[in-house]
C-alpha cells in the first residue's frame, strides 16, 4: 500500500474533520488579516475541502464524479488556509 493509499483512507475515515479543521483555519485566517482576503479565503478553502473530498471518495472506492460542491463552507462562509495556500495552481489572478 503506497502513500497516496494510506492518505486516501485516512481521509474516507476522517473527511468530516478534515472539513472542520479547513472551516477553522480559515476562520482563523480571515481573524488575522480582519477580512481583508476573505474572497481569497473562501476559494482556497472550497478548493482544499474539493480535493480533500475527492481523495476520501477514492479511498472508499467510491471515485467521485468531480463534477460538484462536496461540502458547505459554514456558517458566515468564511473557509480555507489563507491567500496562497493549499492550491498551488490556482487560477486566481494574484493582486
Amino acid at each position: 500500500m503506497g502513500f497516496m493509499d494510506k492518505v486516501k483512507g485516512m481521509l474516507g475515515q476522517h473527511g468530516d474533520k478534515v472539513q472542520q479543521s479547513v472551516d477553522k483555519a480559515a476562520k482563523l485566517a480571515d481573524s488575522k488579516t480582519k477580512g481583508k482576503y476573505s474572497d481569497k479565503i473562501d476559494s482556497g478553502a472550497r478548493k482544499a475541502k474539493d480535493a480533500a473530498q475527492r481523495l476520501a471518495d477514492e479511498g472508499r472506492g467510491e471515485g467521485g464524479s468531480g463534477n460538484g460542491p462536496s461540502g458547505s463552507s459554514g456558517p458566515g462562509g468564511s473557509s480555507g488556509p489563507g491567500p496562497g495556500a493549499g492550491g498551488g495552481g490556482s487560477s486566481e489572478p494574484r493582486t
